[in-house]
């Protein structure tokens, strides 16, 4: 192939071009290593990115918290926080959705006994960073272990008296429908110890109100002792219509109350299908509530007692309601 008569010159290798001190400086390293949060591509600071955002967000939550809500204040998921709490949660048989251990924790009895039991029964265990369990309880003190509890899944008020009363005119309950309402009470371990007491004495569901009512909560779950499993609770939009809605099914709506136009003993109701009702300890029965009821019912007690406690109360009528049942 023709060169048009020109010649490749070659090239001599000589002294190469210095630096000017670059490379040294390349030698002297990057200085110390950024804490994880602050390298972008670590899961640290995804972590803490996340929980910055939810911390933007959660304004004017209250430290704590144990439970978020969804539509209508409804409490969609809850948690329970700390070493003592959560190994008390799951020795209770609580429901839970997960276990989250915080990474790199400090083991100690309560977590050993955490970690076995949530392994027993199949519930997940979850390592998780500390700015997510922040987020998880608003804050609260959680000690590197949270208990993730499923929202419970409340029965139709109308279709659980509907189904009973079907089943006790089939004869597939020996007993008549026996029912327990909560007129404004709060606190679940009241909700917790009823549910006890209406499975100890054959009850067949609790009726709880939609608004200014306690909920199936862990707490609840603990107090009941395993009880929630057997007795189904079931939510009210509006308690004084289901009180309404269950007359006109033919159950008989007791209220207890101090000053009651009925005593215990005397109650002639106690064989049929029955919803008892039961008001706070502090506020009794409201109004309307009290208008919907077919017989106020008081309780023989000491003058020198004022009132009872809910759930005691509702122990003490399940009892009466029982014994005549089993007389007849």
């Amino acid at each position: 192939m023709a060169n048009n008569g020109r010649r490749a010159v070659k090239k001599k290798k000589g002294p190469s071009v210095g630096t000017g001190g670059h490379g040294r400086k390349a030698l002297e390293g990057k200085g110390p290593t950024p804490k994880a949060e602050d390298r972008v591509y670590h899961k640290a600071f995804k972590n803490k990115q996340l929980a910055e955002r939810s911390a933007a967000k959660r304004v004017g939550a209250r430290p704590g918290q144990g439970a978020r809500s969804g539509p209508k204040g409804r409490a969609t998921e809850e948690v329970v926080t700390g070493r003592n709490s959560v190994v008390e949660a799951l020795r209770a048989g609580i429901p839970a959705k997960a276990l989250h251990v915080a990474i790199r924790i400090d083991v100690d009895e309560r977590v050993r006994e955490s970690l076995k039991i949530a392994a027993e029964r199949g519930i997940p265990l979850l390592e998780t960073g500390k700015p997510e369990l922040d987020r998880m309880t608003d804050d609260a003190v959680h000690q590197g272990l949270v208990l993730q509890i499923p929202p419970y899944e409340y029965e139709d008020d109308y279709e659980l008296a509907e189904e009973t009363l079907a089943k006790w005119k089939k004869g597939h309950i020996a007993n008549a429908p026996l029912f327990v309402a909560l007129d404004g009470i709060t606190d679940p371990r009241n909700l917790g110890a009823i549910i006890r007491s209406v499975s100890a004495f054959s009850g067949h569901g609790v009726i709880v109100p939609e608004r200014r009512s306690v909920g199936v909560t862990a707490s609840a779950w603990k107090t009941s002792a395993g009880a929630a499993v057997r007795v189904p609770v079931a939510r009210a939009s509006n308690l004084n219509n289901t009180l309404k809605q269950f007359k006109e099914m033919g159950i008989y709506v007791l209220g207890l109350d101090g000053g009651g136009d009925v005593s215990l003993p005397d109650l002639t109701l106690a064989t049929e299908p029955v919803c008892i009702v039961v008001g706070s300890e502090g506020k009794g029965l409201s109004r309307l509530v009290r208008e919907n009821c077919d017989q106020i019912v008081s309780i023989p007690i000491d003058s020198a007692m004022e009132s009872l406690n809910a759930s005691m109360a509702v122990g003490i009528s399940l009892y009466e309601v029982s014994r005549q049942r089993a007389a007849k």
